[in-house]
């Protein structure tokens, strides 16, 4: 048996920390002879391989990665903002892959095994795991989504060509005018980031309060109360979910009410709080383009019984806008629409709005119509 495997097994049959005494006792004990360096390299892999995420350790470091995805042990991609990428990264075999997403799956205090098969799991740090196993998949496949805090402005963003020159005011007008929006777009499109510029630039005297299933937004802001959801034990008692939290701003005297995601249900209380004298709140929603919104709200609706006309009455009442975001095809991330909602008759329907190109083309670059097409420039 090799060195690792030795001290590993030690390791674990003893319940000894994973540090440098304990791996050094081990290996003396065991007869095996590491120089210094070895014994660095030895604990750093093992740390690795028992406590943190294994032969991922070294992407989770890189703060230019957002996603990795493991297929099978001979396949590790990682998404560094310019499209999927296949790493040099390879696991032993798919059951070590299996065996760390077990212990990840556990530290978030889940199941993934047979019985369960699949696991879609917050994990400390922010980090989201989700997991499936064969035959549910052909390979065992194992994803995680890596949040990044560092404080973007929207000057930033600007300068990334995220956001074209030409709808930057535009963004400003919708925050310093208490406008209640949403911010669509793909997985991985960027609507945190965006999201998070715009946070930043709310008056300092406003008090936010943020909704989220995993902790991603982190606002340059001073005054600001993060509330986050609570899977359930094992037992499957103790879920705390965003309807719930969602219906506990409203007594926490919010200036604005952020949710970080809206993926079900809760939609009904958020557009009932933005509807109830809290204007100015925002969130962000998966959605194809800033057109497919209403749709996607209204199946979202569905979802905890409420009818489509009930469903395009709160929307006409609570919201204003839609800012949609998209990836081009080298990867980049931009700020395709911006849109208000416009009310007719007995229903709802997005504008037509601003629109931009990837190379940061704006079809108007006069702030005042701007927000005049937008529908923004009323009140």
């Amino acid at each position: 048996m090799s060195v690792s495997a030795d001290v590993r097994r030690s390791l674990l049959l003893d319940a000894r920390p994973v540090d440098a005494e304990s791996v050094r006792d081990i290996v003396h004990a065991t007869g095996h002879v590491v120089d210094d360096l070895g014994l660095r390299r030895l604990t750093a892999a093992l740390s690795a391989d028992l406590q943190g995420f294994g032969p991922l350790e070294p992407l989770l470091a890189d703060p230019s990665v957002t996603d990795v995805t493991v297929n099978g042990a001979a396949e590790v991609w990682t998404d560094r903002g310019n499209g999927m990428e296949l790493t040099p990264i390879r696991f032993t075999d798919d059951p070590a892959v299996r065996r760390l997403a077990q212990r990840l799956a556990s530290s978030a205090g889940r199941r993934f095994d047979d019985a369960a098969p699949f696991v879609d799991a917050p994990l400390p740090h922010g980090v989201r795991l989700h997991a499936m196993l064969p035959p549910l998949v052909d390979r065992i496949s194992l994803v995680l989504r890596i949040p990044r805090h560092r404080a973007w402005t929207l000057a930033d963003l600007v300068a990334a060509r995220m956001v074209a020159p030409g709808l930057e005011p535009v963004l400003r007008q919708l925050v310093e005018r208490r406008r209640t929006f949403l911010v669509t777009g793909g997985t991985g499109s960027g609507k945190t980031t965006l999201l998070n510029a715009l946070l930043g630039i709310v008056g300092a005297h406003e008090r936010l309060v943020i909704v989220e299933d995993t902790r991603e937004l982190a606002p340059q802001h001073p005054h600001v109360v993060l509330l986050q959801t609570r899977p359930p034990n094992i037992e499957g008692a103790g879920a705390v979910t965003l309807q719930n939290l969602v219906r506990q701003t409203l007594r926490m005297r919010p200036d604005r009410i952020v949710v970080g995601e809206v993926r079900g249900a809760e939609v009904i209380d958020l557009l009932t709080a933005f509807n109830t004298g809290h204007d100015g709140g925002c969130g962000t929603v998966h959605a194809n383009s800033a057109h497919d919104l209403v749709p996607r709200l209204q199946a979202l609706a569905a979802l905890g019984g409420l009818s489509r006309e009930a469903l395009h009455r709160l929307v006409a009442a609570s919201i204003d806008a839609v800012v949609h975001l998209e990836r081009a095809d080298d990867g980049l991330r931009y700020v395709s629409t911006i849109a208000s909602v416009v009310a007719e008759a007995e229903s709802v329907r997005v504008g037509a709005g601003l629109t931009a190109t990837p190379d940061g083309v704006v079809n108007d670059h006069d702030v005042a119509s701007a927000l005049r097409s937008t529908g923004l420039g009323r009140r």
